[in-house]
């Protein structure tokens, strides 16, 4: 019997036959900057725990406490009965953490994303979308039902250009991440920032992949390029450095308010339940108290860069942060390199598209500050004799 579904396997034959289908992978945690895979202990390269809070005994304590006062799930949404004290509590933290009036929680960083877009634009109004942006970023301004404007990454020329054709909507957004994900560069935020002051253009950066590990205090890209006494809209997340799971909004009181009463994704979504906020005001705390943490990640990262041009392996330009693609371009032998890197220890994911554009699939390393110099030195040299 027939059925509307069979076309699948011809479309999973042709994901394998282009080296684009994703294996399901088990993978366990084990601190250290190390992981499990089908029995095999790792060096783990794959992992955005950049500052190793994920696994921290600091998280742990405080996230069986919460356990042990309020069991786990938060029951309904953040207006409804998902506030409790620990909610609240990381709200606060944040807030000082990010020196701003107030902070909104979302499920996930996806979601405070799309939410936050949805809520600032719709059809009245143009959203503009650099086109190596997270997909949550891309799917907000869809979703959004605003004029969608996608321009060449870090372009600012055609930025402007855009802009200037926009001057009769009603609202006008720039969206951007801040640290990239996958080419672990910046964007221009000065300039990003004068364009959006000249066009009257809200300005949003997500900062998930550069909370924690850049800027003087650890809050990310806004700080590093001191920004932050301007109204820019800053997304960050609480599943990276912050080792934890969520997302969250900072800004002015008004602003937070209106996300609160306008974004869907956190309206009609189940709160953070208290575990995983007890454990994220932990991990804020050990950001503030241990600014180390962000040299050590610096002077790795760093490290492995210089290691690399050592060897001649050629790595995204413009990479500053724990994010340190190695672009191989076919699809097919970045995840054999990935392959071989895992016989040899080494747990470093190959990445294709549709998560990259076409023709620029590539090893992503990303670095943490339990890894030692001599893990990146093994890294490097076994990447040499593959390449």
């Amino acid at each position: 019997m027939s059925s509307p579904l069979d076309w699948i396997p011809d479309e999973l034959t042709r994901l394998r036959e282009q080296s684009l289908y994703r294996e399901s992978r088990n993978v366990t945690a084990l601190g250290n900057g190390r992981c499990e895979i089908a029995g095999q202990i790792l060096i783990d390269f794959g992992s955005n725990d950049y500052l190793n809070l994920a696994t921290s005994n600091a998280l742990k304590e405080a996230g069986t406490v919460a356990i042990q006062k309020q069991g786990l799930g938060a029951r309904a949404s953040a207006l409804i009965t998902g506030r409790h004290p620990e909610y609240q509590r990381l709200c606060e933290a944040l807030s000082e953490f990010e020196k701003t009036d107030d902070v909104i929680l979302f499920p996930t960083g996806y979601m405070a994303n799309v939410g936050t877009i949805s809520a600032l634009v719709d059809s009245e109004d143009a959203v503009f979308c650099d086109r190596l942006n997270h997909a949550s970023l891309v799917d907000g301004c869809r979703l959004s039902r605003a004029k969608f404007r996608v321009y060449p990454h870090r372009d600012l020329t055609v930025l402007n250009r855009e802009l200037e054709k926009a001057s009769d909507v009603r609202r006008k957004l720039i969206v951007t991440d801040g640290l990239f994900s996958m080419d672990g560069d910046l964007a221009p935020l000065p300039e990003l920032w004068e364009l959006s002051q000249k066009h009257d253009a809200m300005l949003l950066v997500d900062e998930a992949h550069a909370t924690g590990v850049l800027g003087e205090h650890g809050r990310g890209s806004v700080e590093h390029f001191d920004l932050e006494d301007q109204p820019i809209i800053r997304v960050g997340t609480l599943s990276k450095a912050i080792g934890c799971l969520g997302g969250f909004v900072t800004g002015s009181q008004d602003f937070i308010d209106y996300l609160r009463n306008k974004a869907g994704t956190q309206i009609y979504s189940t709160g953070l339940p208290a575990v995983i906020c007890a454990a994220a005001s932990a991990a804020i705390e050990q950001i503030i108290t241990n600014p180390q943490q962000r040299i050590t990640s610096q002077s790795l990262s760093d490290l492995l860069r210089a290691e690399l041009t050592a060897q001649n392996i050629d790595y995204a330009a413009g990479s500053c942060g724990p994010i340190v693609p190695v672009i191989l371009n076919d699809a097919a032998l970045a995840l054999s390199v990935s392959d071989k890197l895992q016989e040899a220890g080494f747990f470093v994911p190959a990445i294709r598209p549709p998560t990259v554009p076409a023709e620029t699939s590539r090893l992503r390393i990303t670095i943490s500050t339990s890894h030692t110099e001599e893990d990146l030195r093994s890294l490097v040299s076994q990447l040499r004799g593959m390449l």
